[in-house]
């Protein structure tokens, strides 16, 4: 019989090394902190957003996201633009974005070079199971933009594939609107 608790504290103890040095690699080539760098990651593929909607995605409240939008702005990374009334939008610089590339292989290097310990057809076989799991965690956190402020989204879709998190977001919204198509709901 599989010892489930061995399988579940083997995944923690992974996760937690993959995310410390994943992490650490990322925030030392950006020199910003792990919320800075999520964010110019986030607006790397989503230039305009909010502050308030920034932080949504990166998960700190409106004024910790205030704050550290004043710091990327003072580091040169991040700038507000004046839109309609009160609306302000958080675009990268040009340093930003190459800032946030920068970040993304510092991000990605290290978790290749871990997987290349295993051959092709456990590659294959763990990325189902990632997906999988990915899923399943997306129907607890509920918001697919978080839990993706860190990926590198060209990696994830390339040659076609689709997105696990996006995929599980686009299923509970077909599924809730279906919900609310039914007569007597």
């Amino acid at each position: 019989m599989h010892d489930m608790d061995r399988t579940a504290n083997l995944l923690g103890a992974t996760a937690l090394a993959v995310t410390d040095m994943a992490l650490t690699n990322a925030t030392k080539a950006a020199g910003v902190s792990a919320s800075g760098a999520a964010a110019l990651v986030v607006l790397a593929a989503s230039p305009g957003l909010s502050v308030t909607e920034l932080g949504r995605r990166v998960g700190l409240s409106q004024s910790a996201a205030a704050r550290m939008v004043d710091s990327l702005e003072g580091e040169g990374l991040a700038e507000r633009k004046q839109g309609v009334g009160r609306w302000v939008s958080v675009t990268p610089t040009v340093t930003g974005a190459r800032t946030a590339r920068t970040l993304l292989d510092a991000r990605g290097t290290p978790l290749t070079e871990i997987i290349g310990v295993l051959d092709e057809r456990d590659q294959e076989a763990l990325a189902e199971l990632l997906a999988k799991l990915l899923a399943r965690l997306h129907s607890e956190v509920g918001n697919a933009q978080l839990m993706c402020r860190l990926c590198d989204r060209g990696a994830c879709v390339h040659e076609g594939a689709v997105c696990p998190v996006g995929q599980a977001e686009r299923d509970e919204q077909a599924h809730r609107d279906e919900q609310g198509a039914r007569p007597g709901s």
